[in-house]
């Protein structure tokens, strides 16, 4: 690694450079699997090879939210030890049940019915959160440099067109765009190959897709929006291990979504609920339907008397196979869920991380040690496409197409593909639309009303908020932008009765009046949980969402 100071033009600010070998954006599973996989193939080799790491929380995990169950097959590639190393994966799971839900009852799947996607023998309950922090540890202590705090904010490119890494962004604008006493210039990060490892939505795979066109040839990307509590429960109705999941109420058979309910250590329970962003009726809020979940009686029981700890949110990425972009472009990369590698039948995508994260690793090892830099690495997709996550997203490439038809036919072709015949189908169907084009117009929906929360069991967005520990600079300009200002009344709120109000889990979005007694949006950026659900679900596509300052946002603890 050198340092160097340089200038874009005779009149642009001066910046200085940092050279790696590879960039990787982004301090999740798949970032740090990639990174740890680069150092080990350097010690193997005894070569030195420069890797950094880019993360815009305040701390390695500080924005990692999921379930989760995760599968230990891809760990265990990666850290053959991690049993002895310490891994935080300390809660086996020892039941599964799948529930169908109705308004007061509930009918428990047989467990020889389950199809195996739905069975967690030799998983574990985790924290991903903590299962990141303990990767990002190792990473460092392989000699990875991980800079937590510092948003990746622009992606550099060369004269051919090739990307040469990215820029963090400036610190210390203010709300007027302009520089305070604290500004800072950003820094470049420049590498033979940069791997985009952002999550969900990243906001520059979202770029890198636009610029280099490669979902033109994938089907729509289709997502969910999952939120999460973490509880604190009565030690009487604790059952280290049981994993539960549940389908149907409170949402219709037309809506896909469903819930968990993972019982982890210390007398804790991660309770979540996942909507598919598909959903049709703008007056539908994923929050609120969260909120009712959890009043169910086969819910209910294990939470009252119990204390909510913690709470988040976060987009999911469940389109599967066929929605895969082209993964590689002249001098980098997209990995895991920046990608869109979840398994959505299997609940699960910390394991499809960490693979992908080393499969384009090994991609990028082998390039820098022949020589080469800023082309495709191609490598990379041949090996997914000969691996053993290929396979597994292959068998269940149709699931969420299958369950966007809705829960009764979708369970039961879910069912017989999975079950009856092992994913092994000679047919596979597509998506059609993205999530944005699917809501109606509000004439043509009939409004819900949400009951109020009762803050024992139900809560409102703003005291979840302050729970998940969000803080975001103030002065800064907002980075929930808007192409137009004139869309969120004159055509979301017309026409679909406002649904940023509802979508957004964290009361970011909200429709307030004017002097003149006129609508106007009034966007409350310092709540936002970086969940990306706006910049998924906008009907008009009129909210991008950006990074803020390095350093803002949710710090998850034990999420």
């Amino acid at each position: 690694m050198c340092i160097s100071t340089v200038t874009e033009d005779d009149f642009a600010p001066v910046r200085e450079s940092m050279e790696y070998d590879v960039v990787i954006v982004g301090g999740g599973p798949a970032g740090l699997s990639a990174a740890i996989r680069l150092k080990q193939l350097a010690a193997d080799k005894g070569v030195e090879l420069g890797v950094c790491v880019l993360e815009k929380g305040s701390e390695i995990g500080a924005h990692i939210l999921s379930g989760a169950v995760m599968d230990p097959r891809a760990l265990g590639e990666l850290i053959p030890d991690w049993k002895e190393a310490g891994a935080p994966l300390n809660v086996p799971v020892t039941e599964d049940r799948f529930l169908f839900l109705s308004e007061t009852g509930a009918k428990a799947v047989p467990n020889w019915a389950l199809p195996n996607n739905f069975k967690n023998h030799g998983n574990y309950v985790i924290s991903l959160a903590n299962v990141t922090r303990w990767l990002g540890a190792r990473a460092e202590a392989l000699g990875v440099e991980i800079f937590p705090g510092f948003a990746a904010a622009e992606i550099l490119y060369n004269e051919d067109g090739s990307v040469k890494g990215v820029a963090t962004g400036n610190m210390g604008v203010g709300k007027d765009g302009e520089p305070t006493g604290n500004f800072q210039l950003g820094m470049e990060l420049r590498a033979k190959y940069t791997l985009f490892c952002e999550g969900a939505r990243g906001h520059l795979g979202r770029q890198l897709n636009e610029r280099f066109e490669l979902d033109k040839d994938s089907n729509p990307q289709v997502y969910g929006i999952g939120i999460k509590e973490l509880w604190e429960i009565d030690p009487a109705k604790h059952q280290s291990g049981l994993v539960i999941h549940t389908a149907g109420w409170p949402l219709d058979s037309q809506t896909y979504g469903g819930s968990y309910l993972y019982h982890t250590d210390n007398n804790q329970v991660m309770v979540g609920f996942v909507v598919g962003l598909g959903y049709t009726n703008p007056y539908l809020s994923p929050f609120e339907e969260f909120q009712r979940y959890k009043t169910h009686p086969e819910i209910r029981k294990f939470l009252e008397g119990g204390k909510r700890i913690s709470y988040g949110a976060r987009a999911i990425t469940a389109g599967g196979l066929t929605s895969l972009p082209k993964l590689t472009f002249p001098g980098g990369a997209l990995v895991g869920d920046n990608a869109g590698f979840l398994n959505a039948s299997r609940i699960k995508g910390s394991h499809a991380a960490i693979k992908t994260g080393m499969l384009a690793a090994e991609a990028a090892f082998d390039a820098v040690q022949e020589g080469r830099q800023h082309d495709e690495l191609t490598a990379y997709p041949e090996a997914f496409r000969k691996s053993w996550l290929y396979e597994e997203l292959y068998k269940a490439r149709n699931f969420k197409q299958w369950m966007s038809k809705g829960l009764y036919l979708g369970t039961l072709m879910v069912g017989i593909e999975q079950k009856l015949l092992g994913g092994r189908v000679p047919w596979t169907l597509r998506h059609q639309h993205r999530d944005h084009e699917m809501l109606k117009p509000a004439a043509q929906c009939e409004s819900i009303e949400y009951p109020k929360p009762d803050g024992k069991l139900t809560f409102d967005r703003l005291s979840s908020v302050f729970i998940s520990n969000t803080n975001h600079e103030e002065n800064q300009p907002v980075h929930l932008t808007l192409k137009d200002a004139s869309v969120p009344v004159g055509i979301n709120l017309e026409r679909y009765a406002g649904p940023e109000a509802r979508f957004c889990p964290a009361a970011v979005y909200e429709f307030v009046k004017d002097e003149h007694d006129e609508d106007r949006l009034q966007i409350n950026a310092q709540n936002c949980l970086h969940c990306k659900t706006c910049d998924i679900k906008d009907p008009t596509q009129n909210i991008v969402w950006v990074a803020p300052e390095g350093g803002g946002g949710p710090n998850y603890p034990n999420m």
